[in-house]
Order: structure tokens, then C-alpha cells, then sequence
């Protein structure tokens, strides 16, 4: 037996996906530069998010599923201790929340591992290919399920997702909870799907619900939120069900679909917290209430957050909508094949990616539209210019974001996608980008010369700014956010039923209330009072001496 060939194997998956865990731990350490952090130095900040990176490495490289459980729980403890750079106060619970959530799940792949060993009498993915008909293989499976679900913040288990992007540094956000951490759940569903079991219709199902629950909750709750970090969590949410929808299709069109906005989200949500993390650099806030009117002093973050909002929305020609359209089509192969849950199952996935668009606009219009917050920074002129490690990582996956999807076929398709499934599961007669960009910049080029020509006419007039009956002059502490934009949503009985619904689900609110409970009794037995104490010992010792002698 060689050593080697039986721990380390690359292949077309692992490939991709630890590229695109490199590619993305050297933006974050370059951004990371110039970052403020929280207390605990530079150094151990570093070594902690190097770390993380060689977990993830041997996440992706291992072929034997022991090591790949070693390296997955420790990418969970570098988490929890990255995220302990944050400088907000609850910043320590959320790490043993995310711990918690993380390292709970952990323990039910640990039982999955076992089972599968008992099962095949090995642990080397190479020699496995069970079959979901059997219910051992099937309870295997969903707990491997759990902790993919748990990594990659997919309901139920996401809520730590939020509480991470809020009190975590941004490059940790980023980095982990947002690329990395991401990329490492779909890698081991795919692997799942692909090569660890023989997947049937029902569990193809269970997927694909999965997926449009996960769309749908997240999505509505993204309009709900005023932290514009902790919205762009529950967008990050909802595109991972996208991920799950196209992986559980069952379909090669579906999942490379899956695979691909697996790519496209790790490249456009890191964009959005690099881009997020510069503006909170600069006015020392993340509430959308206080932002406002950031365009005209960072044009730049502006042109890069506006690209990197339509991407994630699925705006063509930008590289979020070719996953999500081969998403679509690989649920429209479903339907094809019979059933008609794949109506529903497109209608979520087409009404999320609006909630999607919905929020980023909010978020667009909060921060950098509208009048500025009266307590801003830049409202008053007591500002510096952006550091170029805060805008160069970002400006670098925009970039990406475009070319990604005018030549999707030709770049990310053809060399880190379709060698996964060794086939092109795609008609490049369908959907033409290049046209299509063509088609739309000569479409915006046509209207910015009308406006500049109609600058010139002598039939317009000029009027005042008009806002709900009231001028700027006339009123002039009036402000416009788009922070407020889906408050009357939000007030409709049925939102308000999701929401109350939402917050009583958390299954780490629930565990510890559960635990509480469990353990009061035998908290109230524990007086400090030494007599009692030794009651309980004599007690234990006279029930072990009956024990003994009735055997």
C-alpha cells in the first residue's frame, strides 16, 4: 500500500475548489493589511487565518474521510478564534455560537464517518459508492448532511452566519463565513452526490427543499435588516440555497449550475464585504439609518458595490445570472422527467433572486445615495482616502465578476466546471453573453447620448427637488434612506407571522433553552453546602453496594 495515493487525491473538484480557497485567502491577507482589528495582534490574527487555510487544504486534498474530519474541525476552531478579533461587546458569544453550531454538527459527521466505515470496512473515498436505498447509508448521508448544512449556513443551521458578519472583523467575514467556509460545504456535498452514494429521487427532493426554503427565509429576512453586514449574511444564506437547488436537481446541467454560483458567490460576496469593509473603515459605522450620500466621496466603492449588487442579483451580463440560469434549466430538466414540484421549486428560486435585488438596492440607496447622515465623517469634509489594499482585493474580483460572465463559457465553464462532471452538460447555442453584452452596453450607450443631447435642448426646464410634497430649502433636515424602503412590507400580518416564526426556530436558541431546563434541577441540587454533598456521596455509594450485590 502506498501511503500517499491512499490519503492525498486531486482531482478536477479538489482542484477548483482549493484554487479558489488560496486565491481567496491571499485577497483577505492582503486586505487584512490595512484593516483595523480588534486586540491580539497582528501576528496571532495571521498565523490563526494561515491556518484556517491549511485546514481547508486538507478539507479539499484528503481522499480519506477520518483526516477529512480532522481537518474540518479544526477549521471550525480557527473560526471561533478569528472571530474573537471583533471589538463589539456580544463579540464573544457569538464565537462559542458559532462553535457550538458548528462543533454540534461536527459530532453527528463523526457518526456518519463511523457508520460508513462500519459499512464498507473503509474510510477511502476512492472505495466508496453506497446506495441511499439502505437505510444505514441513509443515515449516514444525513449526517453528513447536517454538517454540510451547519458549514455552509444553510437553514436551519445559519443563524450563526449573521451574528458572525456583524461582530466579526470584516476580512474574517469575508474570508471564512462568506468564501471559504462556503466553498468547503458545497465541496463536500458534491463529493457526496458525486462520488459517496448513489443518490435517489426522494433525497434529490429533500435537496431541492432544502434549497428553496433556504432562499426564500433568507431572502425575506435580508429586507428586514439595517446592519447592511448582517444583510449581506442573509444574502450570502440565500445564495447557498441556490447551490443546494442546482446541486439537488440531480441533473449535470443543475449541478454545474450549482458548482459554477458556488464559484460566483464565493467571488461576489467577498467583493461586497471588501467594498462593505471599506466604508466601515471610513465612517465607523455598519447602521444603514446613519449612512447616506457616500458616492460623491468614494466613486470607486460605489462602482464596485453597484457591479457586485447586480452580479449577486443575477443581473446579466454579470456572472451571478449564468449559474442561476443553469440552475433554472437544470430544474426545468426535472420537470421533464416528471413531477411537478419543479414549478415550485423555480418560482422560488426566480422570486428570490428579486428579494435579492430588492435588498441590494436598499442597501445601495442607504449607503451611498440620499443625503449623508449628519454624524458621518464625510459629511463634515474630516476624512482620508481609501488605502489601496482596502480597494485593490475587491476592485480585483469585480473585475472578476465581469469576466466571468461575458466569457463563462470560455474561462470558468470550460476550465473549472465541466471537468468536474467530465462532460459539457450545456448548449452554447442558448444563451449568447457576448451578444448579449454588446447588446446592452449599445443599448446604455444610446441613453447616456440622449440625456447629454437632451441637455442641450432649449425646451427643458429646471425645477426644485420635489420629495412627498416638501422641498430640500424648505425642509432641510429631511433625509431619504433607503434604509426605510420595505417598512410597510414589513408590517403586513403575514411577514410579521414569518419573522416571530423565524426567531423562535434559532436551533441554537431552542438547544440551550432546552439544556437549561435540563440541567436546573441539578443546578438547585448543587447548594455549596458541604453536608449535603456528602449526602448525595453516601447515597451514590449505598445504590452502587446494592447494585454490586444483586449481581
Amino acid at each position: 500500500m502506498v501511503l500517499g495515493q491512499e490519503i492525498f487525491h486531486v482531482d478536477a473538484l479538489a482542484l477548483t475548489t482549493g484554487a479558489c480557497i488560496v486565491f481567496f485567502a491571499g485577497l483577505t491577507l492582503l486586505y487584512s493589511w490595512k484593516f483595523a482589528l480588534g486586540s491580539g495582534g497582528r501576528l496571532g490574527y495571521n498565523l490563526y487565518l494561515l491556518l484556517s487555510l491549511v485546514a481547508a487544504l486538507g478539507v479539499v486534498l484528503t481522499k480519506n474521510l477520518v483526516i477529512l474530519l480532522v481537518c474540518w474541525g479544526l477549521s471550525g476552531v480557527f473560526l471561533y478564534l478569528l472571530i474573537g478579533y471583533g471589538t463589539k461587546e456580544r463579540t464573544p458569544a457569538t464565537a462559542k455560537k458559532a462553535f457550538i453550531i458548528i462543533g454540534g454538527t461536527d459530532a453527528f459527521m463523526m457518526l456518519g464517518v463511523v457508520l460508513i466505515g462500519q459499512i464498507s470496512d473503509s474510510f477511502n473515498m476512492g472505495h466508496l459508492r453506497l446506495s441511499l436505498a439502505e437505510p444505514s447509508a441513509l443515515f449516514a448521508f444525513l449526517c453528513l448532511l447536517m454538517g454540510v448544512l451547519a458549514k455552509a449556513g444553510m437553514v436551519p443551521f445559519h443563524t450563526w452566519v449573521p451574528d458572525t458578519a456583524e461582530d466579526a472583523p470584516t476580512p474574517v467575514t469575508a474570508f471564512l463565513p462568506a468564501a471559504v467556509d462556503k466553498v468547503l460545504g458545497v465541496y463536500l456535498l458534491a463529493r457526496m452526490v458525486l462520488d459517496l452514494f448513489l443518490m435517489t429521487p426522494g433525497m434529490n427532493a429533500v435537496l431541492l427543499t432544502l434549497g428553496a426554503v433556504t432562499i426564500a427565509s433568507a431572502g425575506l429576512m435580508m429586507l428586514r435588516q439595517q446592519d447592511f453586514k448582517r444583510l449581506l449574511a442573509f444574502c450570502a444564506i440565500s445564495q447557498a440555497g441556490y447551490v443546494l437547488l442546482g446541486i439537488g436537481t440531480g441533473h449535470p446541467l443543475g449541478i454545474a449550475g450549482g458548482l459554477f454560483h458556488m464559484v460566483n458567490h464565493a467571488i461576489y460576496k467577498s467583493c461586497l464585504f471588501f467594498y462593505g469593509g471599506a466604508v466601515e473603515q471610513r465612517v465607523q459605522t455598519t447602521n444603514l439609518d446613519r449612512m447616506g450620500g457616500l458616492a460623491r466621496p468614494m466613486p470607486m466603492i460605489f462602482t464596485g458595490f453597484l457591479i457586485g449588487s447586480l452580479a449577486v442579483s443575477g443581473i446579466p451580463p454579470l456572472n451571478g445570472f449564468v449559474s442561476k440560469w443553469m440552475i433554472y434549466q437544470g430544474i426545468v430538466e426535472v420537470g421533464r422527467e416528471g413531477g411537478g414540484l419543479w414549478v415550485l421549486w423555480l418560482a422560488v428560486a426566480m422570486f428570490g433572486s428579486a428579494l435579492t435585488l430588492a435588498g441590494m438596492m436598499k442597501t445601495v440607496h442607504a449607503i451611498f445615495l440620499g443625503q449623508p447622515g449628519p454624524d458621518l465623517p464625510v459629511a463634515t469634509g474630516h476624512h482620508k482616502s481609501t488605502p489601496w489594499p482596502l480597494w485593490f482585493p475587491p476592485l480585483l474580483l469585480t473585475a472578476l465578476s465581469i469576466l466571468f460572465g461575458i466569457w463563462a463559457y470560455d474561462l470558468p465553464l470550460k476550465h473549472l466546471i465541466f471537468p468536474i462532471l467530465q462532460q459539457t452538460p450545456i448548449s452554447l447555442d442558448i444563451w449568447q453573453p457576448t451578444l448579449a453584452t454588446v447588446l446592452i452596453l449599445t443599448a446604455l450607450g444610446g441613453g447616456i447620448m440622449f440625456y447629454f443631447l437632451s441637455r442641450w435642448s432649449k425646451t427643458l426646464r429646471q425645477t426644485e427637488v420635489f420629495i412627498g410634497g416638501e422641498t430640500l430649502d424648505a425642509v432641510p433636515g429631511m433625509r431619504v434612506s433607503g434604509s426605510a424602503f420595505y417598512d410597510s412590507v414589513q408590517e403586513l400580518p403575514v411577514y410579521r407571522a414569518f419573522f416571530t416564526l423565524a426567531g423562535r426556530s434559532d436551533p441554537y436558541e431552542v438547544s440551550a433553552q432546552f439544556v437549561t431546563r435540563l440541567c436546573g434541577p441539578l443546578k438547585n441540587m448543587h447548594s455549596g453546602i458541604l453536608s449535603t454533598y456528602l449526602s448525595w456521596c453516601l447515597m451514590g455509594m449505598g445504590v452502587l453496594f446494592i447494585v454490586l450485590l444483586l449481581r
